[in-house]
């Protein structure tokens, strides 16, 4: 009994796709379950000609990193996850044709490494997905962002119910040992054709093949359609889905695994299974899976060997996947459990650091996070592990505001002899954005690279970034700040919090360039994706786009997202105090109070002073001169800072005093020259 597939119309499909591919490097197949969308992209595939790969996604591959992609990238053994997105990236031949069917079914990573082809254009791509389907970020932003054309195929409309039923009926009048083979499937698939035949007989996969059911490749079976194993999947009882993954566990647990992706498939199904690995190969699985950015599967396993043994290591990894999915009190508890009076000097600093993080950002605790900091050092002995925790505290003093603290703290770390990467890292980044705040903007590049060449980024490297743009925009360099931001946020490519981190810097040049709406969309997104973390980025996120939205009038929403910036904001993003005011400054510009407006920006620039942070300082001067006030003009004059925007706002305070219309316009020019276009409006207006 066939299944009653409805396809669509498969040569001028084809010649759509390879023409798409071949024009413009890519195409994102859409179709439901059924209608071909496999048969279109491989007679594309093979019209187009050339080296090509095939890579394909599925139910039980989605919960291990890299799993559809293993046979295809390299996955290297050490390295964080962007470092890990680059090498594979890049072991990937370049001009490749990969096709990645059920890309809606790829595991996070691969995903998201299909994303970064797409976008640099490496490779060229056909991949298909199921519209009825949830997708990855990646896969859904491949569509959504116009990184490859779409094609729908124009099949004839599907009862998703009747396909299945068709489907059921097919696969219960098959013999019973190709049933057997897509039981083994239905846990995981694909699976090497040896492995295969071991736990279910070689007869079975003979009969599998002969039913077109089995498709093998390369020495690898896989299901010939999803379809025919989600079917056999919801018949099986609990009890039967773990004997078959126990069968397949006891299999892949004789042999040593072949790299990371083997050895977390190994470890998802002793979990399923009921086996106990190790307590070791847990702890590594754990480890691997943490590095890899896959916070759900590495606190299962952390999780799992806690249950069975009290390893410090085990404990540590879980507590960092329960704080970077913004559970911090979780991972809290979880630290707490450790006695510190056991622990050796390297086992204190591994333990005490996280903790400290945790509770500075997370639990939004700074207080007792640096006192806890401060108690930790005491206890350590060697002179590395004591810079290590002062650079952390130079992180700590910046984000509560005192910039001055963080460099001073920072250069005492950056000269010691006994910094590592981990502490450059902290202490340069800090510095870096601590400079450009204060206006000491010479000082900011070098840092900057300090920081990267200590190979420590990861959200420090958005730190400094930050600091990097700011100093281009004080110097009039808009254009630069927005590439470096925008060079941010494609690195972190959809990988989050990075991401949104990389949006807000990209939408606040582009508030300085007067391009409010496409700002404010960024900072929606930004403040969503940060809003269950702890970090300051979330408080800053909610302040810039209350900001941006009173600039555009809209009274109401610019007010409830000040509400939300207030609430969130505390002594860990008090480096942000002096945009929290500007928020709700440009918020009452909304409600049509300029009078009570210019009154919040000065008080946005008294605190902006009071923290040494001359150089926010003077754009809260700068404000209120666009808002009209002639009582700037003395701060912005006082301050004295030798930038651009510091002599344009000069310029601009004193013709506003002197009613020079003139010089209005001229300096409303100057700002339109470097792209400050809302500035230039203001002047301009200002000189009518």
């Amino acid at each position: 009994m066939a299944v009653d597939w409805k396809c669509a119309p498969m040569k001028p499909a084809a010649e759509q796709v390879s023409a798409t591919v071949a024009d413009r490097g890519g195409a994102v197949v859409i179709a439901p379950v059924g209608a071909g969308k496999t048969t279109v992209a491989r007679a594309a595939a093979e019209h187009l000609g050339g080296p090509s790969a095939w890579v394909t996604g599925t139910v039980s591959d989605r919960v291990v990193p890299f799993a559809a992609l293993r046979r295809l990238v390299e996955v290297p053994e050490e390295g964080k996850t962007t470092t890990v997105l680059r090498a594979a990236r890049e072991s990937v031949p370049r001009g490749l044709l990969l096709v990645v069917d059920d890309a809606h079914l790829l595991d996070h990573l691969s995903a998201t490494l299909v994303y970064q082809l797409a976008v640099s254009g490496a490779a060229r791509l056909i991949v298909t997905v199921d519209p009825d389907e949830p997708a990855p970020d990646s896969v859904t932003a491949l569509q959504l962002d116009n990184v490859l054309p779409r094609t729908e195929l124009d099949a004839p409309r599907t009862d998703r119910a009747a396909l299945r039923a068709s489907a059921r009926r097919f696969v219960e009048s098959l013999p019973a040992p190709a049933r057997t083979v897509l039981e083994f499937l239905a846990v995981c698939d694909p699976i090497p054709v040896a492995d295969l035949a071991a736990v279910a007989g070689d007869d079975a996969v003979q009969a599998a093949m002969a039913a077109e059911v089995l498709d093998v490749g390369d020495d690898v079976a896989r299901g010939a359609h999803p379809l025919y194993v989600d079917v056999v999947r919801a018949q099986l009882s609990d009890a039967d889905l773990q004997s078959r993954r126990s069968a397949l566990y006891a299999l892949g647990s004789e042999r040593p695994p072949r790299d990371v992706v083997d050895r977390l498939r190994i470890a998802v199904l002793a979990l399923d299974s009921g086996h106990q690995q190790p307590v070791p190969d847990v702890v590594a699985a754990a480890a691997d899976a943490l590095r890899l950015g896959d916070l759900v599967l590495s606190e299962r396993l952390g999780a799992a060997v806690l249950e069975r043994n009290p390893d410090l290591d085990a404990r540590l990894t879980l507590a960092q996947a329960l704080a970077w999915q913004g559970r911090g009190r979780e991972a809290d508890d979880v630290l707490a459990a450790v006695d510190p009076s056991t622990l050796s000097d390297t086992e204190l600093m591994a333990w005490a650091l996280p903790r400290a993080a945790n509770q500075f950002w997370m639990l939004s605790e700074p207080e007792r996070a640096t006192a806890f900091l401060q108690t930790t050092r005491k206890r350590v002995t060697s002179p590395a592990a004591q810079t290590t925790i002062d650079a952390l505290s130079a992180t700590f003093a910046m984000n509560a505001g005192r910039p001055g603290k963080a460099v001073e703290i920072a250069q005492q770390v950056l000269a010691s002899p006994h910094a590592d990467d981990t502490a450059v890292g902290w202490s340069a980044a800090a510095a870096t954005l601590s400079c450009a705040r204060m206006g000491r903007f010479d000082e900011v590049e070098a840092l900057a690279q300090r920081a990267m060449q200590a190979q420590h980024p990861g959200l420090l490297r958005f730190t400094s970034g930050y600091g990097q743009t700011t100093a281009l925009v004080m110097a009039g360099e808009l254009d630069r700040a927005q590439e470096l931001a925008q060079q941010l946020t494609d690195f972190a490519q959809m990988q989050q919090p990075g991401r949104a981190i990389g949006e807000i810097l990209v939408a606040d040049v582009l508030i300085t360039r007067g391009q409010l709406a496409e700002a404010a969309l960024l900072l929606r997104g930004a403040a969503k994706v940060l809003a269950p973390t702890g970090y300051s980025w979330g408080p800053l996120a909610w302040m810039l786009l209350s900001r941006t939205l009173g600039q555009l009038g809209e009274m109401a929403e610019a007010a409830k997202m000040l509400s939300r910036a207030e609430s969130r904001h505390g002594l860990k993003s008090m480096l942000f105090a002096p945009e929290l005011l500007l928020a709700r400054a440009w918020t009452t510009v909304a409600r049509r109070d300029i009078v009570g407006a210019r009154s919040i920006v000065r008080d946005a620039a008294r605190a902006a002073e009071r923290g040494g942070q001359s150089a926010i300082t003077l754009r809260a001067f700068h404000d209120a001169v666009r808002l009209g006030d002639i009582r700037a003009v003395d701060g912005i004059a006082r301050l004295n800072i030798d930038c651009l925007f510091g002599q344009l706002a000069l310029r601009h305070a004193r013709a506003l005093v002197a009613g020079d219309a003139a010089e209005l316009r001229s300096v409303a020019a100057d700002f339109a020259d470097i792209g400050m276009m809302g500035a230039a409006a203001d002047a301009s207006a200002q000189a009518d």
